[in-house]
């Protein structure tokens, strides 16, 4: 009777144990581990090709300000502010009378030293003849030939002269110096323009093809030139240089298609400063975008799609899987197995593993530069309901989140 009352006191105390075994390992307490949705890293079969957005104003592919070269009185406009000129297009009638005189007085005055230049020309050719019979002195000799010279000198002078009054008749007609879109006049009839005045009286802009400048800091730029130079990011191929632009109101700079669809619009990317803008810390980077519909106007704000190039074998996560630990680094938790748990079909341990990440794609995924590899499990949901230093029962799911396919082998 004793020995039974001690084995029972025996079996009593172990109760507790076996309590906790229950819930801790065996196929009760399998049932109670939190359920959590975990997804299989795997990197990208086709290459990536990353791009950035940055800010820039639009600014005219040629620009020019219209002034006067000589004084006078404007007698007309001759364009429609706002129109498209052409080169060599009259804009304005500058009154030609004081010009057209001062030309006909250079022409009276070219016709003077040309007759000059005919007598001392005769003259000379005369004492040529006779200077060897002693008829005139060698010295009257030399004295005719320098005249001649003198005289030729004096028609070359007036004929500049005259071409100086031409050319300052032909001002009198300033014409627009290169094709594009006039703006308002400055000016009306009858107002007094001086050469080399500061104000323009007009303002031409070609707007097709127009510029883009763009502005990245110069930390990212030597970023990339790392990446390069290293193999990490590679030419993306004919269109490595080519941009796409974001209008002020979100949307895509295209063009309607054959099909009607609209088909954005790409520019070339030109060059880049060489040179850091001090008080900023970035670099200039200047687009050439067609603007046959004239959508684009100078200094207009837009945003520019930039390739940077592609990347290999690159492994995206969902940003939702990613927190941020006391440090501020990026962290996912992995699921592990390991010595206890290996032979439990779906039971994990958690790890936290810190991560290096470059860029957003797509504004939802990461690119992971380091901290994972191909065949890592990293949980998707269920944070909330693990606890530290406890095992969980991980569900395969895809990257986005669905559930795994009936036929797709949970991993």
């Amino acid at each position: 009777m004793q020995i039974i009352s001690r084995c029972g006191l025996f079996l009593w105390s172990l109760l507790p144990v076996l309590a906790f075994a229950a819930c801790d390992g065996g196929p009760a307490g399998q049932d109670q581990l939190p359920q959590v949705s975990y997804m299989v890293v795997s990197p990208q079969k086709e290459p990536l090709i990353l791009k950035t957005e940055l800010p820039g104003r639009t600014a005219a592919y040629n620009l020019s300000e219209v002034r006067p070269q000589i004084t006078g009185i404007i007698q007309d406009r001759l364009f429609e502010q706002g129109d498209f000129v052409t080169q060599g297009q009259p804009l304005y009638q500058i009154d030609t009378a004081l010009y057209a005189a001062a030309c006909d007085s250079a022409g009276a005055a070219l016709q003077k030293a040309q007759a000059n230049a005919q007598a001392a020309g005769l003259l000379a050719a005369r004492y040529r003849r006779i200077v060897h019979s002693n008829a005139v002195s060698k010295q009257e000799y030399d004295n005719a030939v320098a005249a001649k010279a003198q005289a030729d000198a004096e028609v070359a002078f007036a004929k500049a002269a005259l071409d100086t009054a031409r050319i300052n008749l032909g001002y009198t007609t300033i014409r627009a110096p290169i094709s594009g879109h006039i703006g308002r006049s400055s000016v009306t009839s009858g107002a007094l323009v001086t050469q080399n005045q500061p104000d323009a009286l007009a303002t031409i802009q070609q707007l097709d093809p127009i510029y883009v400048d763009l502005t990245q800091s110069s930390t990212e730029i030597l970023r990339l030139r790392r990446a390069h130079a290293s193999g990490l990011l590679r030419s993306s191929g004919k269109n490595a240089a080519k941009v796409k632009l974001l209008l002020p109101d979100g949307t895509l700079y295209a063009a309607p298609g054959p099909d009607g669809a609209p088909v954005p619009i790409e520019g070339d990317l030109l060059f880049s400063e060489v040179s850091v803008e001090q008080s900023t810390g970035s670099v200039t980077l200047r687009a050439e975008f067609p603007n046959a519909e004239g959508l684009l106007l100078p200094g207009m704000f837009v945003r520019a799609i930039v390739e940077e190039g592609a990347r290999e074998g690159a492994i995206l996560i969902p940003q939702k899987t990613v927190s941020r630990d006391n440090r501020g680094r990026p962290v996912v938790n992995k699921l592990v197995k390991n010595a206890t748990i290996r032979d439990q079909e779906g039971v994990f341990n958690l790890a936290a593993t810190v991560l290096t990440i470059s860029t957003d794609v797509d504004n939802d995924k990461w690119l992971v530069l380091d901290g994972l590899r191909e065949g890592d499990r990293i949980l998707v949901e269920g944070l909330l309901k693990i606890q530290r230093g406890r095992p969980v029962r991980g569900a395969q799911v895809n990257t986005d989140g669905s559930p795994l396919s009936p036929d797709a082998p949970a991993r």
